[in-house]
């Protein structure tokens, strides 16, 4: 698969992970919140919500190469993330601290930076805006 192609599709999932987990920085704190946690405020719908976009990051980091057992990984945040993020009010307070989609980005960046060791160019992730 063509690396640019993988580049764009990583990208996309950072943005993505980035609004779902920590969008919004709270006044007077270093913590941040994203929508993911803002749609679990709503009861039930919300979390079911949330959750489509989560399963997109790991289907997409499947078709990227990810191995089986990074993406039992990533499935089992996403399920963690998904059945304490029901509980109300509570599950919010979750979806904030877990971060899920932030987690599962990682994990794919991990994989995909140990895959280019040996090739040439700058790790996902780690561009330095210009």
């Amino acid at each position: 698969m063509n690396d640019d192609l993988h580049k764009a599709r990583f990208e996309r999932l950072e943005q993505l992970s980035g609004k779902l987990d920590s969008v919004f920085r709270i006044p007077g704190t270093r913590f941040r919140v994203g929508y993911d946690a803002i749609a679990g405020l709503v009861p039930g719908l919300g979390d079911a919500a949330a959750m489509l976009p989560a399963a997109w990051i790991v289907l997409e980091s499947y078709r990227m190469g990810l191995p089986r057992h990074k993406l039992i990984r990533q499935g089992l945040n996403v399920a963690v993330d998904t059945t304490f993020g029901s509980i109300p009010l509570i599950g919010s307070v979750f979806d904030a601290w877990f971060k899920s989609n932030l987690r599962n980005v990682d994990i794919l960046r991990s994989h995909l930076n140990r895959a280019r060791l040996a090739g040439v160019g700058a790790p996902y992730g780690d561009e330095t805006p210009s």
